[in-house]
């Protein structure tokens, strides 16, 4: 019998799965992520194409919904039969050999292989929407990241020709110092301002540097991929008019796309199908055990069966107490995040209305007008009627607004981003139905 034993293992070793060694290397690793590169053309949408490719998160994402959709093939594995033997003899003089041969089958009653099955599959589920709403943090993080370095460059490209106008300035009353035609109060005083500029400049220029990382690490690239390489962010300085972004229709997109409210509503039914198996596990499984005896020459055939884990002390009250408070929990969470979403979905739009509002006031009546101004100072110069301090002062002026324009439209940028976030799904110059 010990031999039949060794062979039947034997036979059963040979159909297993061998282990697959998967070592990590640090050091090759490293390597891999200083050798990846950027897109040959860099915009917004290449750039988040990159993240998405590269993304570690995401790569986790991947990975639990394989794991869980492991767990469904799991989930659906039948009790393995398991089997005795015997074999001997016994003591009297003619040493009759006796054997016994007893596989033994269990079979789940109340459906419980279904209920585990549907387990599995809404858990499965549920990890693929975490995968899109991991893509989603993916892309609102490579979208912030382009917001602050498209408006960290133009801040210090409008401090830049504020220097040079600045400078022009320091420079025109050195020449009237120098003719006794100003005081050295008023001297210090454009040398102060000039010194001023050049800190906020610094400043700017360390932000476009601090910005340009922060889009290699939601990239997942290193920050030398885009050193040196321009990219295109022309779209992000015109933000889409509020009147495309209804309020109703926000919310109602919101409702429809937000990830992380699609993956609450499938554990609420991952939830109620453990409820479900909860109640079905009171039912014991049946175990049948066909035998095959031989002694004395003489074979025996028998069949026993017997009930597993029979529900005398208790009826599975506490699992189902379990699972039932459970799915309460995840109902209540749900009812919680859909009331979330929709009040940041309409405080996001708000946001963003004013926003939009302020930089379209400052767009068409604050430039404009000051633009204007600087003009008919210019005229005046070249009439004779002013002189060139005029003319710079009114320049000033114009960069001013021009920067003013330059804030304000990357507060409406931000504030599209959160209700983009709000949403969970992007919002251009159509909102999604």
């Amino acid at each position: 019998m010990a031999a039949g034993a060794i062979s039947v293992c034997l036979l059963l070793e040979s159909n297993c799965a061998k282990y697959q060694p998967r070592a990590l290397n640090p050091v090759q690793s490293e390597a891999d992520l200083r050798a990846r590169t950027a897109p040959s053309k860099l915009d917004a949408a290449t750039v988040t194409a990159a993240a998405l490719q590269y993304s570690g998160d995401l790569a986790v994402a991947r990975a639990k919904v394989a794991e869980a959709e492991a767990a469904v093939i799991t989930a659906g594995q039948r009790v393995n039969p398991s089997v005795s033997a015997e074999g001997g003899y016994n003591r009297t003089p003619e040493s009759v050999a006796a054997y016994a041969f007893a596989p033994t089958f269990t079979i789940e009653t109340a459906g419980k292989r279904g209920y585990r099955i549907l387990v599995a599959q809404k858990s499965a589920e549920a990890a693929r929407i975490a995968m899109r709403e991991t893509e989603w943090q993916v892309r609102s993080r490579v979208r912030a990241a382009l917001v602050g370095y498209c408006f960290a460059q133009r801040r210090a490209e409008s401090l830049r020709a504020e220097q040079t106008v600045r400078a022009e300035i320091t420079g025109i009353f050195e020449k009237r110092v120098a003719l006794g035609e100003a005081s050295n109060p008023d001297l210090n005083a454009a040398r102060a301002e000039e010194a001023a500029l050049r800190a906020n400049l610094r400043s700017a220029e360390g932000e476009v540097g601090q910005s340009l990382t922060a889009i290699a690490t939601a990239t997942g690239l290193p920050a030398s991929a885009f050193e040196g390489r321009a990219i295109d962010l022309a779209s992000y300085e015109t933000p889409p008019s509020p009147d495309t972004l209804a309020l109703a229709q926000v919310q109602k997109a919101g409702l429809l796309h937000r990830a992380d409210i699609l993956r609450t509503l499938t554990e609420y039914e991952a939830a109620d199908a453990r409820l479900r198996l909860a109640l079905a596990n009171q039912y014991p499984n049946i175990t049948l055990s066909p035998t095959y005896t031989f002694q004395e020459g003489f074979p025996a055939y028998t069949l026993g069966s017997a009930l597993e884990s029979l529900p005398v002390f208790h009826r599975q009250r506490g699992p189902i107490a379990e699972a039932e408070a459970a799915r309460r929990e995840v109902e209540a969470r749900f009812t919680a995040l859909q009331a979330q979403a929709l009040g940041e979905t309409q405080a996001a739009l708000f946001q963003y209305e004013a926003a939009v509002k302020e930089w379209i006031g400052v767009r068409d009546e604050l430039e404009p007008a000051q633009t204007k101004r600087e003009a008919a100072t210019t005229a005046s110069f070249r009439a004779g009627e002013s002189d060139r301090l005029d003319v710079a002062q009114s320049r000033l002026a114009t960069i001013a607004a021009a920067r003013t324009r330059i804030e304000a439209a990357a507060r409406a940028q931000t504030a599209l981003g959160l209700l983009e976030d709000a949403v969970q799904s992007p919002l251009g110059s159509e909102t999604t139905n």
